[in-house]
């Protein structure tokens, strides 16, 4: 018979002990909670393949578990942690433990929903408890409505309602409040060491020289640096070779830290005094939020755009297009600072959201290439990778989704790279063939005259590639494949 005194915490995304919505709730309500975390193969073995591979994310993971668990043994208690389906091994815990309840945080993307119906109806047909909660977002789902009681579509009307709606509770710690007892140890018989890495099937990543800590300490510290920049985040946040963003972005996907701390610091900020760095940052949480209620509302735009009629767009197929998507990839396409942010994105796992919407443009409003393909590239590779925020970006590039760019108005690649990196710091960075050209000749090598290529120790199509695209013809043909969208004046 299941204990009424005892539960059961699944730890997802949300790798912290603070500031963790279930684990509040469970101890609040029960005597003895215990905690676990699995490495769930159904999302693990698609990453893997047959080979093991590198994926910087379960790294991440793995030694943020390892903290996780030295974390929860501090306060005498631990981290059941087990490796394989999560849809059997957690229904099968709730059974050995004897818990009458398990607990976790709401995830909104459709497979995570699926994996939590499956788990909730065995869970039902032992007689246990299924019980979730809001934790990776401030607003979820439908607290955040419109007048007719509908979804928001369009960011602006969406801040402004987020923010009426908002309160120093919403923003709080979620604590289990004095009295309660800490998580219970984990029984000896189920205290089993964490997986290596290659017990999991996954190789060492370059993680640790890229500087990234994981972890509730590594979130504390990236989190402590921003706080110390966030004044000039405005001004700072769309140049790439500059230190602007907070760098934060992997800690939220996977819950290092709280969505309400760092928002609760930006709301400090602002109610303290015009503060347009902490004002902007704050709107890009809110982004995010946003993203996530359109996902929940229309799970339909993880396949499809969020705009019916631009399905009908009849983006670049066959042998030409796959070459063209293959340039992209790895960064050939002989517009220096798409390159380069292709690079970046293949060395580290990470893209400077300025550079996230550049690339994504080029890809499909350049190339002609279908947004879908660049999203599951970005899906494969990016180390904060979030379906909603991914889903999100890619749409509002290729103009098919909520709030989105206008399908006319096009990047010039060329231009933003002038305008955003112009003396090529963060072009040379990633792109050392270009490092000895002067930054009049940097964003647009290909235009140098022979001699001064060979000057410069770069000559355009040895050393670097010519352009596989010209911008202004490229232009022309997305505004005819566009023309078949019929769609309201912008």
């Amino acid at each position: 018979m299941p204990d009424t005194q005892s539960a059961l915490v699944w730890f997802r995304r949300d790798l912290r002990v603070t500031d963790h919505s279930a684990l509040a709730l469970a101890l609040a309500a029960h005597a003895r909670v215990w905690c676990a975390f699995v490495f769930d193969t159904a999302i693990l073995d698609p990453l893997r393949g047959e080979v093991p591979a590198a994926d910087r994310r379960v790294e991440f993971i793995r030694e943020s578990v390892i903290e996780l668990d030295q974390a929860l043994r501090g306060l005498a208690s631990g981290l059941i942690v087990r490796h394989g389906k999560a849809v059997e091994l957690i229904p099968a815990l709730a059974q050995e433990l004897g818990v009458t309840a398990v607990y976790a945080n709401h995830d909104y993307e459709p497979l995570a929903i699926e994996r939590d119906r499956d788990v909730a109806e065995a869970l039902g047909h032992v007689g246990r408890r299924w019980i979730t909660c809001k934790d990776q977002v401030v607003f979820e789902k439908d607290e955040i409505v419109t007048a007719a009681a509908g979804f928001f579509s369009v960011f602006t009307p969406y801040k402004r309602a987020w923010l009426k709606r908002l309160t120093p509770a919403d923003l709080a710690p979620r604590a289990s409040g004095a009295g309660h007892p800490a998580p219970a140890p984990v029984p000896k018989r189920l205290d089993l060491p964490i997986p290596e890495l290659r017990a999991l099937g996954f190789a060492p990543t370059n993680l640790a020289k890229l500087g990234i800590a994981p972890g509730m300490a590594g979130a504390a510290r990236t989190f402590d640096d921003f706080l110390e920049r966030i004044d000039h985040y405005r001004e700072r946040r769309d140049f790439p070779a500059v230190k602007g963003p907070s760098y934060l972005s992997v800690h939220l996907r996977f819950g290092t830290l709280s969505i309400r701390s760092v928002a609760r610091a930006a709301m400090e900020r602002i109610v303290a005094g015009p503060n347009p760095g902490a004002d902007t940052w704050l709107s890009e949480l809110i982004w995010r939020d946003f993203y996530a209620q359109i996902l929940s509302h229309r799970p339909d735009v993880a396949e499809r755009a969020f705009r019916p009629a631009y399905d009908a767009i009849r983006f670049e197929e066959g042998p030409k297009a796959d070459a063209l998507f293959a340039a992209w990839c790895t960064g050939q396409t002989g517009y220096p600072l798409v390159d380069a942010a292709m690079h970046q994105i293949n060395q580290t796992g990470y893209m400077h959201n300025r550079l996230r919407m550049v690339v994504a443009s080029f890809l499909v409003k350049d190339l002609g290439i279908d947004w879908r393909r660049g999203e599951a590239y970005f899906a494969r590779h990016l180390n904060d990778f979030d379906l909603a925020s991914n889903n999100g970006g890619w749409q509002w590039a290729a103009s098919s989704g909520c709030d989105a760019q206008p399908y006319f108005r096009i990047f010039n690649p060329t231009i933003q790279s002038e305008k955003f990196d112009p003396g090529g710091r963060f072009i040379r960075r990633y792109l050392p063939a270009l490092a000895g050209l002067p930054d009049t000749a940097i964003h647009a090598p290909e235009k140098l005259d022979a001699q001064l290529q060979r000057r410069y120790g770069c000559v355009i199509g040895e050393d670097y590639p010519y352009p596989i695209v010209e911008h202004a013809a490229a232009r022309e043909r997305t505004l005819e494949r566009y023309a078949v969208v019929k769609r309201e004046p912008e």
